[in-house]
């Protein structure tokens, strides 16, 4: 068995995100998020229902999507949600592109069909937050549907996108407010709990905690869940090196222009963080 430094699961694994949201045990727990992340569009929603997460394409490209979730309720509406990791260029394009799949699939072959659709809800839980989104720091969720520009009122409701940009918030736990921000704390922060804090000791959250509780997986589990946890390191890495590597030549660029310029040597060291070898070297 691997011993594990944390408690519990992380969600944003694959593992972890499937185990607690995926398998129909524990339906409830996405179904009781998804109630407290729409209920002012929603209302209540009753059931959910798991279907098949792979979609193939009638073009000859052949192109795949493969949703992390994907569910219907007892209304006929879909629901995708998603869990990203990494920042990628087109990932607004790809949950419209996803979109597209639940809303096809209406189509009512050999009948008479006069177009009318059920609503489609894409859900994206991201580790990242957009560029474009970084002056508005205290802002996470963002619901978007199709609206007129000049009255900003809703043109079509049945098509919605939700996009929780998860290093946003940063509430500690005394400080939330409603169910909805304790799913969110739960979400960002399971993995670095120890034990159950008593504002999340409600039935939903302790089923949930005995769900993500690692000691109590079994071998083939633990395998799965450590292979699982291995990708998100290193993913994590790769990204934290380039970073890091990127503020580095943004450095290096800043202090050449400097010595262009004839900046002191003093004030280019602290302005730009660089040792001296390395201001030598350029």
């Amino acid at each position: 068995m691997i011993e594990f430094k944390e408690k519990y699961i992380n969600p944003f694994t694959d593992y972890g995100f499937k185990r607690l949201f995926g398998e129909e045990p524990n339906k409830d727990l996405l179904l009781d998020f998804l109630n407290e992340l729409l209920k002012k569009e929603q209302g209540k929603i009753v059931e959910l229902t798991y279907l098949k997460n792979e979609k193939i394409t009638t073009t000859e490209l052949n192109r795949k999507a493969i949703f992390d979730l994907y569910c219907t309720n007892e209304k006929g509406e879909k629901f995708i949600v998603e869990l990203q990791k990494t920042k990628q260029k087109f990932f607004k394009d790809r949950t419209v592109y996803y979109s597209t799949f639940p809303i096809r699939e209406q189509a009512m072959i050999g009948s008479d069909w006069n177009f009318e659709l059920k609503k489609v809800y894409t859900i994206a839980i991201l580790d990242f937050v957009f560029d474009k989104d970084k002056n508005q720091p205290d802002k996470y969720r963002y619901d978007v549907k199709l609206s007129d520009i000049e009255t900003k009122k809703v043109f079509y409701n049945k098509l919605t996108f939700i996009y929780l940009e998860m290093p946003k918030f940063n509430k500690k736990i005394e400080e939330l407010e409603n169910k909805f921000e304790k799913w969110l704390f739960v979400l960002k922060n399971l993995h670095k709990l120890d034990r159950i804090p008593s504002k999340l000791k409600e039935k939903i959250f302790l089923k949930l905690f005995e769900t993500a509780e690692i000691a109590k997986f079994n071998k083939e589990e633990y395998q799965n869940y450590e292979d699982s946890l291995k990708y998100y390191r290193d993913l994590k890495n790769s990204l934290d090196t380039a970073k890091e590597e990127g503020k580095i030549e943004g450095k290096i660029e800043i202090a050449k222009k400097m010595l262009t310029n004839k900046f002191e040597l003093s004030l280019i060291y602290k302005l730009t963080g660089l040792t001296k070898k390395e201001i030598e070297n350029l």
